[in-house]
């Protein structure tokens, strides 16, 4: 009968002598801190998305640094709570320059509804904060406008809600503009 991977591994340890043993063993060991551990530290988190039946989950992207890559967006209908994630109905994937500090659901383009709010905080010495903001909405996932490069004590739901107050109409998405009322 032949040997599995761990009682190869020690019976090759054990026919080393030991300097050549502890040398190949630190390189085992390193490998799995700088591969293996990195995977279990990734943001990966499951919300309810307020006042719907709909699952969210954020997370950053798969064997990725934790300090730049991707995230992703990805929206459920929850058939239980037990299968909070049954059938997917929409998702996006992002840029990141960071680790994901926060998800938030705050009301960013005025229209008394809650959108989503990734939060990152770059790794660097200035800790720099960035934001993503999405709607979500009949069904429908859309990235709605970030802002970048904010001081590490800004808060970037009201950096969000300002940059969208100043964007012009014809610039946000369809569903933000409101419709003309009569005077």
């Amino acid at each position: 009968m032949g040997l599995n991977g761990r009682e190869f591994l020690i019976s090759l340890l054990r026919s080393l002598n030991e300097k050549a043993a502890l040398s190949i063993f630190s390189v085992l060991v390193s490998a799995h801190l700088l591969f293996g551990a990195q995977s279990e530290q990734r943001f990966v988190q499951l919300f309810q998305f307020p006042g719907t039946l709909e699952s969210l989950v954020i997370a950053e992207g798969d064997l990725e640094p934790r300090s730049v890559g991707s995230y992703a967006v990805r929206v459920y209908e929850a058939h239980s709570e037990k299968f909070a994630t049954d059938e997917f109905i929409a998702g996006i994937v992002r840029p990141r320059n960071g680790i994901i500090e926060a998800v938030r659901f705050d009301d960013i383009d005025g229209d008394n509804r809650p959108e989503i709010v990734v939060v990152i905080r770059a790794v660097g010495s200035g800790g720099y904060l960035s934001a993503d903001g999405f709607r979500y909405s009949n069904r429908l996932l859309e990235w709605i406008g970030s802002v970048a490069d904010l001081d590490k004590t800004a808060d970037p739901v009201l950096a969000l809600r300002e940059k969208l107050k100043s964007r012009p109409s014809d610039q946000l998405p369809p569903d933000s503009q409101q419709p003309d009322r009569p005077s």
